[in-house]
């Protein structure tokens, strides 16, 4: 084998050498700093005219690519050191051990600097406090009488509060175990895993009939015959019947779950809907 050959053979097997540890560095697989950027680039120098065909000279430019790229990384490590003030911790333990105790106490007591707070009742405070006594009016002139007018007790009948809507024409357990069974079929039907969209059940033509439901269905979860699910992440409320009605809740210790149902959100779902 020629001088020249060799040469040439040596040469690329330094550039393979070059590529792979800046692919390692690239990685983070070594310490940018690892890399002697001067070496590398004085053996770039010395095999580049010995370079004659294409795929020579492509391993000479990649390795001048990859050169860079850790060149790159070098720059960034140090201006990210630069701007964050950062020290090297060898370094810092080894200034720390050579300071004596004094000029230690001296730096902390420059660096440190300790929150006080003084109270006290000051003759000007109770100067100010009699001030504001002598100028509020007496009690008698504070706390007057309120006007109340007397009104005479009477009474309802129950046909006079259902036409009022207060109460149904129905007992309350009547109804609930009947809305209850409406949600079971609803569940069912719509569903299919055997739970409702919250506001698919309470929902209905009128502001004031959903907000009736919504009174109703919270009945139905403290009593026992259905429970809700909240997705936290989702932000969505369904509600699954129970297919008996359980007891456990008047034993165990419950918890409250408010559910606003205002009328931009009842107007927003009757959108929705249509």
């Amino acid at each position: 084998m020629s001088t020249a050959q060799h040469d040439k053979k040596l040469g690329k097997e330094q550039l393979e050498r070059i590529i792979e540890m800046c692919v390692a560095i690239e990685n983070h697989a070594a310490d940018p700093f690892t890399l002697e950027v001067d070496e590398i680039i004085k053996i770039v120098k010395q095999y580049y005219p010995h370079w004659e065909h294409p795929d020579e000279l492509k391993l000479d430019a990649e390795a001048l690519h990859h050169l860079a790229n850790v060149i790159k990384m070098q720059s960034e490590w140090v201006k990210q050191r630069s701007t964050s003030l950062y020290t090297d911790p060898f370094l810092l333990e080894e200034k720390i051990r050579q300071t004596s105790p004094d000029q230690m106490v001296e730096v902390f007591l420059g660096a440190w600097s300790p929150l006080l707070e003084l109270e006290q009742l000051s003759l000007h405070n109770i100067a100010q406090g009699l001030l504001y006594w002598e100028a509020l009016a007496p009690l008698g002139n504070r706390w007057k009488d309120i006007a109340v007018n007397e009104v005479t007790m009477g009474s309802v009948s129950r046909n006079e509060m259902i036409a009022q809507q207060v109460l149904s024409d129905r007992e309350f357990s009547e109804e609930l175990e009947c809305y209850w069974q409406e949600l079971k079929v609803k569940a069912q039907a719509q569903g299919g895993d055997g739970k409702l969209a919250y506001w698919d059940f309470i929902g209905a033509d009128t502001y004031e009939e959903t907000a009736r439901r919504a009174f109703l269905t919270s009945f139905l979860v403290t009593y026992g015959y259905a429970t809700l699910e909240i997705d936290r992440l989702e932000e969505t409320v369904a509600i699954i019947p129970y297919s008996k009605p359980r007891i456990q809740v008047f034993t165990e210790q419950a918890t409250s779950v408010p559910i606003a149902i205002s009328y931009e959100e009842w107007h927003e779902w009757r959108s929705r809907k249509k």
